[in-house]
């Protein structure tokens, strides 16, 4: 990589993070399309519980990972809500940056693949668009 691409690369990060440690705390606390669409017909209180009503959700259950460190948009054991919000997108961002950047140096690494010869053995290049070494 050169030492121009670098700046570019630490400037998405830091934008990145940015976004995911401040600014996710912002977002709407409604519930988005799908949510919205499973509480049809269910009356729902203030604390998003169903107090009423037959709709989809109720049939809903937790997830396998429902007790994971990083479950919820937050980190477990941290009992500030704007702290655990962001610290949980930071280090979503740095585990995908490491995993993403991971992924690519090892690609890199592995190298072009070697053009394969043709069926008459002779090299691939093309000869009719390689200049010629006589004069015009």
């Amino acid at each position: 990589m050169s030492k121009r691409q670098w700046p570019f690369l630490l400037g998405g990060l830091l934008v990145a993070l940015l976004l995911a440690g401040v600014v996710s705390n912002y977002a709407s606390s409604h519930p988005d399309g799908l949510d919205s669409s499973l509480l049809k017909g269910c009356t729902v209180n203030a604390d998003d519980e169903i107090t009423g009503g037959s709709c989809p959700a109720q049939e809903a259950k937790d997830h396998e990972l429902a007790d994971s460190p990083l479950a919820d948009y937050g980190v477990r054991g941290i009992g500030n809500d704007f702290v655990s919000t962001g610290l949980s997108g930071v280090l979503g961002v740095l585990l995908t940056f490491a995993l993403g950047g991971g992924l690519f140096w090892l690609a890199r690494r592995r190298g072009p693949a070697a053009p394969a010869p043709n069926a008459a053995g002779a090299d691939p290049v093309d000869e009719a668009a390689t200049p010629s070494s006589g004069a015009r």
